[in-house]
């Protein structure tokens, strides 16, 4: 029976000394136990382990033999495949070389069927040379027995081949030409016709009815002697304020204005109206009466501008250029107010720019001030077109705007399309009926150049100018005209007629060719 060692330091607690070994035995005591015990774990869970490793390596040493096994399985089997696939291969090769051989055998009968064909054939290109010699032989022998009889060398023959080829060329060429000129001018035709007719349809101008000759009426002959004054004192002054001559004459109960300047034939003209109404006519009162009419005239410039622009819708424009379009009221072009042409041209430039998906205010500007240099042309040496242009350009206008002023009478490189409509526009306001007027001289002279350039090309027989000289008809002789040659012909007198005359509008040129067969029953 163990003694507790609690109990024992009660027993003992009197004796300190003999306590402290009596402790440390009992302490010595427990320790050995204790590392007694220890051992014996120790030792038992050493025994497990072996035996845990002991049969770990058993289960390590059977799934490495499975696994070798497998591995040798899979091995065996893939050995039995590839040698299974080397038999096909073999058996492969082995029909391959059969067939091989089988080629080679067919080849080398081929190679002697070949070798036999080369023999023929060197025989029979052997002969074709000797048939193309004989055949050059009789060639030369026919062609000098041609000559003999002809009459002509080869060099001729070829020449005259040469000359027929070319004849039938042009026929060709001119026929092919006339096929894409239907063709071109039909599409052409239709489509700037609907343009054309749209934009006719979508402005109407009034018919010109003025004229270049200014004429103021008089109430009586006795104001003829008032107007001339005391030893022509009055009409004196009155031609010095306005800078127009008055020409007074038997015409009864009418003075004639004249003068370059239609603003000047204006002003006199509005003037000598006020002096009739007013009856009191001298030197004075003449400057009086013209220095106040200029300014009205100068205010009625501006108002007609601003007026134009508003109505066209086109804004912005210098004030100069739009005194310039006000000015253009009292000029005329053939006997038509420029004026009202130009904003004509406008509406027709912006309706033609509408239906073409352009710019239509761009159109607009290039119209409204196309003839702009008819403003300032009696002033300043040159054409309308460049003084337009220059003048546009010098008060901030767009390079397409003045281009297209520039060359709207081909004054200029046309390139740009707002050229060409104002072209259009241009040409359509002036040639429609009652547009302009000529004098009959002039009229009668441009018939006779039409006709005369039409009758001045060879094969031409008749030549007619109609339509008011809009049209020329044109007689040529069947037999050395054909029908192609026409077509080329009616070519050659338009681009003639271009070059040489200065006419409004466009002149259509047709040219006829008529065969007929006569024959009688007897």
């Amino acid at each position: 029976m163990q003694i507790s060692p609690f109990i024992l330091g009660i027993a003992f607690a009197g004796t300190s000394g003999l306590g402290l070994l009596i402790g440390f035995l009992i302490r010595k005591r427990l320790g050995q136990t204790r590392l007694e015990s220890a051992e014996k774990v120790a030792e038992k869970i050493v025994g497990e382990g072996e035996k845990k490793a002991e049969m770990l390596k058993k289960e390590a040493v059977l799934q490495a033999k499975d696994s070798l096994y497998q591995t040798k399985a899979d091995f065996d089997k893939e050995m039995g495949d590839k040698r299974a696939e080397v038999q096909r291969l073999e058996m492969r090769l082995l029909q391959r070389e059969a067939n091989i051989d089988k080629k080679v055998d067919i080849l080398d009968s081929k190679e002697i069927e070949i070798n036999k064909r080369e023999k023929t054939m060197a025989e029979k290109e052997k002969l074709v040379k000797e048939q193309e010699m004989k055949y050059q032989e009789l060639l030369a022998e026919e062609r000098a027995r041609l000559e003999k009889i002809a009459h002509i060398t080869s060099k001729e023959a070829k020449r005259l081949l040469m000359e027929r080829m070319e004849d039938e060329a042009k026929h060709e060429a001119a026929k092919r030409i006339k096929e894409i000129e239907d063709e071109t001018r039909e599409q052409a035709a239709k489509k700037a016709n609907e343009i054309i007719s749209l934009a006719v349809q979508r402005y109407a101008g009034e018919y010109v009815a003025e004229k270049t000759v200014s004429l103021v009426n008089l109430p009586n002959e006795e104001m003829k002697g008032r107007i001339i004054g005391r030893e022509g004192r009055n009409i004196r002054a009155l031609e010095a304020a306005t800078g127009v001559d008055l020409i007074i004459d038997d015409t009864p109960e009418a003075v004639i204005l004249s003068g370059f300047n239609p603003i000047r034939r204006e002003i006199a003209r509005v003037a000598l109206d006020r002096l009739i109404s007013d009856g009191r006519i001298h030197p004075a009162r003449i400057e009086e009466i013209v220095a106040k009419v200029e300014q009205e005239i100068e205010t009625n410039i501006k108002e007609a501008g601003e007026q134009a622009a508003f109505d066209v819708g086109v804004h912005g424009l210098h004030p100069e250029l739009i005194k310039m379009i006000g000015k253009l009221k009292y000029r005329t072009s053939f006997a038509q107010n420029v004026y009202q042409h130009s904003i004509e041209v406008a509406f027709l430039c912006g309706t033609m720019a509408s239906e073409l998906n352009l710019n239509v205010k761009q159109a607009k500007r290039s119209g409204l001030l196309h003839d702009i240099g008819k403003a300032t042309d009696h002033e300043v040496e040159g054409v309308h077109a460049n003084i337009g242009a220059e003048l546009t350009k010098k008060y901030g206008e767009s390079e397409e705007v003045v281009t297209a002023i520039a060359a709207h009478h081909d004054e200029a490189n046309c390139n740009n399309i707002l050229a060409v409509l104002v072209q259009a526009a241009d040409a359509l306001s002036g040639a429609r009926p009652g547009a302009r007027r000529e004098m009959f001289e002039t009229y009668v002279k441009r018939l006779e150049d039409l006709e005369r350039i039409a009758s001045s090309f060879p094969g031409v027989e008749k030549s007619y100018a109609i339509q008011a000289g809009r049209e020329v008809r044109i007689m040529v002789q069947n037999e050395e005209v054909s029908d192609e040659e026409a077509v080329m012909l009616s070519k050659d007198i338009a681009d003639k007629i271009e070059k040489e005359l200065s006419y409004p509008g466009q002149i259509r040129v047709t040219v006829i060719r008529e065969t007929r067969a006569v024959e009688y029953a007897k």
